[in-house]
């Protein structure tokens, strides 16, 4: 059993826990646990920087003007 699907059953099981333990509702459980367990890894993958690859801008000088002639 992977490490993920053994938080899902924990949590799922803590879902039914505080639901009162009532039986019936074992596969909505299991979802939310899933939902749960997985939005929480997908957020920690989010959180993890990037490494820019954009070059740093720099200030221009503005727009020439032509010189007239004397």
């Amino acid at each position: 059993m992977s490490d993920l699907e053994q938080a899902i059953r924990e949590r799922a099981y803590q879902i039914w826990m505080e639901s009162g333990g009532q039986d019936g509702h074992a596969e909505t459980h299991w979802l939310e646990a899933q939902r749960e367990i997985l939005s929480a890894s997908l957020g920690s993958v989010a959180r993890v920087s990037t490494v820019s690859t954009e070059k740093p801008k720099t200030k221009s000088a503005g727009p020439r003007r032509k010189r007239r002639a004397a």
